[in-house]
């Protein structure tokens, strides 16, 4: 291992290798290989603490592979270093009125504890787009467009074994491989460790409006969403804030009583005509309320970020996915055997749950399964708690003796995060 990559020594005592380039990555990787020493992978540590506590001696930042590589606007490609922080990507897509489509979550308001706020607040770090994909992360539009997978179009990566691997290409036809950073995608930087991410950007809504139903409960709510899902209305997101947490969004702006809230985009003519229709379609909910547009983006971006539970503190957060309509059935029987608060996205088939005292763990997933299955995450917790509570949904035995073959194959001495998965990965 080089001079040039050791870098600095953290302040918990672990060393920091810092490569500059997709070779020095792949030398770092052989150099670790060869001595069996497992490393951490991160960029900016935002999602640092979701998973398995590992053990590593060394830690592989990858913030200095940063930049943009290749920005073609009008053929909606982006290529970009796997440090490149997620704002500047964002910054500038908006300067040319473009997205990420699947707005991906941050979830460093969510994890963060109360006396790293302030700092945060200065450096306003959302992660890199290396730990975007290695999350699989996205947003309220994930039930209309899909996850950080569905728009990668090419990736550049180094292995386990140091091979640096190269599937995909700059345009959606031009594909071979196309699976690879799809399956590299949500491993959690497991498998390997990403140097390059082509991905696929659209236009950005010129307009965008919300209408809020006030006063449903759980049940109806569903109902309601579902509705306007399955409406031509093309609604792109859904979601309903109980009572108990509806004032922890936007200040308040919201009626009083639960909101059940429904987003439509695009151009104002559009959204206009399509959110006179979406009212009628619920001329029977005497209770609605129109936000505007910066209201409305403010309160989607709090939505996606799970505001109402980032409190500074390690009270426990779950994320579970599951059928839509079994959403409000999950948190309605987990409230006759424990206290628990809830909000629902993804017309309810994405439910942020915050406990009030245990994890719960046994408990949820056990309901889950009876209401048809889905996956519950351990997002938020302390150390003691991830090292000893499965964080990640446990994988059937045939599953996960598939993906023990695939971990083999790609990082066959163990060495990239390992652990932070489940105990064998």
């Amino acid at each position: 291992m080089g001079n040039a990559m050791a870098g600095q020594t953290a302040a918990s005592g672990v060393q920091v290798i810092r490569p500059r380039d997709e070779n020095e990555v792949r030398d770092a990787i052989a150099w670790a290989a060869c001595e069996k020493t497992p490393l951490d992978i991160r960029g900016f540590g935002t999602k640092s603490s979701i998973g398995r506590i590992m053990q590593t001696g060394y830690t592989l930042d990858l913030s200095d592979l940063s930049g943009i590589t290749l920005y073609e606007p009008e053929e909606l490609v982006l290529s970009v270093g796997a440090g490149t922080p997620v704002q500047e990507i964002e910054q500038a897509l908006a300067a040319n009125g473009q997205e990420l489509a699947f707005e991906p979550m941050d979830y460093g308001p969510l994890l963060r504890l109360s006396e790293q706020a302030e700092q945060a607040e200065k450096t306003l770090e959302k992660g890199t787009v290396g730990g975007l994909i290695g999350a699989n992360l996205s947003g309220p539009r994930r039930i209309k467009a899909g996850a950080a997978r569905d728009f990668i179009l090419g990736m550049r990566a180094v292995t386990g074994r140091a091979d640096i691997i190269k599937s995909g290409g700059r345009v959606v036809k031009n594909v071979t491989g196309y699976d690879l950073p799809r399956g590299l995608t949500g491993s959690w930087g497991t498998l390997a460790v990403a140097s390059e991410i082509t991905l696929k950007v659209l236009p950005a809504a010129e307009m965008v409006a919300t209408l809020v139903l006030s006063g449903l409960d759980d049940g109806a709510a569903t109902q309601a969403m579902a509705l306007a899902m399955n409406s031509e209305m093309d609604v792109s997101a859904a979601a309903h804030l109980p009572e108990s947490v509806r004032a922890r969004f936007v200040e308040g702006h919201l009626p009083q009583g639960a909101a059940t809230i429904l987003r439509l985009e695009g151009f104002d003519i559009s959204v206009k005509a399509r959110l006179h229709r979406l009212q009628d379609l619920f001329m029977h909910i005497p209770h609605r309320e129109v936000l505007d547009d910066a209201l409305s983006r403010r309160l989607w971006r709090e939505v996606r970020d799970v505001k109402c539970f980032a409190d500074g503190t390690q009270r426990f957060v779950w994320r579970v996915s599951l059928a839509p309509s079994a959403g409000h059935q999950l948190v309605a029987a987990l409230r006759l055997q424990t206290g628990v608060d809830a909000f629902y996205d993804w017309q309810g088939g994405l439910v942020w749950l915050r406990m009030e005292a245990d994890h719960e763990a046994e408990l949820i997933r056990r309901m889950v399964r009876d209401l048809g299955g889905g996956h519950a995450t351990l997002v938020r917790a302390d150390q003691a708690t991830r090292q000893s509570v499965p964080v990640f949904e446990p994988q059937p035995p045939a599953l996960a003796a598939l993906a023990a073959r695939l971990k083999h194959e790609f990082d066959p001495y163990g060495i990239l995060n390992p652990g932070r998965m489940t105990a064998a990965s």
